[in-house]
């Protein structure tokens, strides 16, 4: 299986046209779904059980919950006219601390759900001229626009989704028969 490049060694493009803000929205509103999909009916173990080099199912699940705070305080920042992006934590101090394996996977997906949905409402309640905001992404240093930030959290989502898909089909080819 082909090894998943890291989060942050990935180079962004952003030069697609700020009128995709729409389809990047839904694209954000699936992803909760998409995690009910993935990990919904996998047994306790599965999903708690960690690979020698990274995060559990469950606590990918847990790391995008916690970024939930982070995207909103950029929502923001944008808002607010802030002329830089507020920095993640990429040590993932708060994952790591979080106990996610701990608790149960219906009660992470339902508050990812309800989190997600608070961001895709406010993000759909913005005026078009809003998601041609700039602010400086300061890892990346680039100009980021708020179309720019929507696309950087989906395909973060998909990193994770990604990460959670690869774990299943490792766990399943490990199954005895």
């Amino acid at each position: 299986m082909t090894e998943q490049p890291r989060w942050v060694e990935r180079v962004f493009q952003f030069d697609f046209p700020v009128e995709l803000h729409g389809q990047l929205i839904e694209r954000l509103a699936c992803t909760s779904q998409r995690l009910e999909e993935l990990t919904g009916s996998l047994r306790v173990e599965l999903l708690v059980a960690r690979p020698e080099d990274g995060w559990s199912i469950q606590e990918n699940v847990g790391h995008l919950l916690d970024l939930e705070s982070l995207f909103i305080g950029r929502l923001d920042d944008y808002e607010a006219g802030a002329d830089e992006l507020r920095p993640a934590d990429m040590s993932n101090r708060a994952t790591d601390a979080a106990g996610h394996n701990d608790r149960d996977i219906a009660e992470l997906l339902t508050e990812f759900k309800q989190a997600r949905a608070r961001l895709v409402k406010r993000l759909a309640k913005l005026p078009p001229e809003a998601f041609s905001r700039f602010a400086l992404h300061g890892r990346l240093n680039v100009q980021m626009r708020l179309v720019d930030m929507c696309y950087f959290q989906a395909e973060h989502d998909d990193h994770h989704i990604a990460k959670i898909e690869r774990l299943c089909k490792l766990q399943a080819r490990s199954r005895p028969r």
